[in-house]
């Protein structure tokens, strides 16, 4: 992503602020979160407005619009016609199974999962659209959906404000961060599956001898 990098760094003044918001914007709406991360437009935003390049607050609404209304279509898409786009999509690429579990599992948590999910490498791309499919009332998404893009926003284009030369070495930490995140959600996820899967709960206890 070198080419990316360079190109974002030769920008100037409202064509920074399109990047800052467009890249968190297209991570959760065309999955492009996958293969490009936004925090990287978040961090180099800061980079440059330390430049002078941008205001700093500019930076800070410019990407936190971008990561709330990117997660909102997601949300929409996912609500909409999601369902239809699962039904088009090879057994082998996706497990309806697995499908099935992670939006039970988001029904459960709800608007916690939308503010994890923001935080956590990979999932940002993929949660909004499985909350618009496991049915994630609008409004809980919509809370926690600001409260997420915001604090995230702000904490990277903080992050390469600060960094200044050193912007490399704070992303690809930030990076490793999410990864961890990325890690202990799917643990506690598992965690969470198998002890919710049918029947569990309703397992009756052992009966002690002292009982009759």
């Amino acid at each position: 992503m070198t080419w990316l990098t360079d190109t974002i760094l030769r920008l100037a003044g409202p064509l920074v602020l399109v990047v800052v918001f467009a890249l968190p914007a297209l991570e959760a709406s065309t999955l492009l979160g996958i293969v490009v991360p936004g925090e990287l437009a978040l961090v180099l935003g800061g980079l440059l407005a330390h430049q002078g390049r941008v205001p700093l607050w500019a930076a800070v609404v410019a990407g936190a619009a971008g990561a709330v209304v990117g997660d909102s279509v997601g949300y929409a898409i996912g609500r909409r016609v999601g369902e239809r786009l699962l039904a088009h999509l090879p057994h082998r690429l996706v497990d309806p199974r697995q499908v099935e579990r992670a939006t039970a599992l988001l029904r459960r948590l709800g608007g916690r999962a939308v503010l994890v999910g923001r935080f956590t490498a990979a999932l940002r791309a993929l949660v909004p659209g499985l909350a618009g499919l496991a049915g994630v009332p609008y409004r809980t998404f919509a809370a926690y959906n600001l409260a997420g893009g915001v604090l995230w926003a702000t904490g990277f284009v903080l992050l390469g404000f600060a960094a200044r030369p050193a912007w490399r070495t704070a992303e690809r930490v930030a990076g490793q961060a999410g990864l961890v995140v990325l890690g202990t959600v799917v643990v506690a996820a598992a965690a969470l599956l198998h002890r919710w899967r049918p029947g569990h709960r309703d397992r009756p206890a052992p009966e002690r001898p002292g009982d009759r």
